[in-house]
This record gives C-alpha cells, sequence and structure tokens, in this order.
C-alpha cells in the first residue's frame, strides 16, 4: 500500500527501513526523518504523517529492545499533558 503519495513511499518500504535501522543501531531513536532519509527522499506536503506514523510505529522492530512500548515522545498527547498535571 502508497503511504506516501507524493514520494511514492509504500508500507513494505517503511518497514523494511525500520528493520534495517534496528538492525544497524539496537538503542537508535526511529524517526519519520530518518525512515525518509534511509529512503532517499524527503517529506514533501506532510499529508501522509498520521499513516506514516502508524506504519512505523506497527513494526514489530520499531522499539528499543527493554524500553516501553513507545517512547514519551511518540505517546498521545493526552498522555503527556495528563503527566504535566
Amino acid at each position: 500500500m502508497i503511504v506516501c503519495h507524493c514520494q511514492s513511499i509504500s508500507d513494505h518500504e517503511i518497514r523494511a527501513a525500520v528493520d534495517w535501522m534496528r538492525a544497524a543501531d539496537a538503542d537508535t531513536i526511529i524517526t519519520p526523518g530518518k525512515i525518509y532519509h534511509a529512503l532517499g527522499k524527503r517529506a514533501d506536503c506532510g499529508g501522509c504523517m498520521p499513516l506514516f506514523l502508524d506504519t512505523m510505529r506497527g513494526c514489530d522492530s520499531f522499539g528499543v529492545a527493554g524500553a516501553p512500548e513507545r517512547p514519551p515522545v511518540l505517546r498521545p498527547a493526552t498522555a503527556r499533558l495528563a503527566r504535566v498535571k
């Protein structure tokens, strides 16, 4: 399935990039920017970001071993706001 129409990036390419980055460095924080860079592309309009993030987060190798399921910066905003109060 095409996730980013501007750059023709598929969900398979995103998963492959995440797997490659995790294999290269088990402790790296994986971001959309790093995925675009690994694929030799750049974000354009940003309309794909919700689906791009969901695809990225759904990868089995997305999380860092021994770390929480999602890094704090990728948790929903409501969870961060609840901790601040």
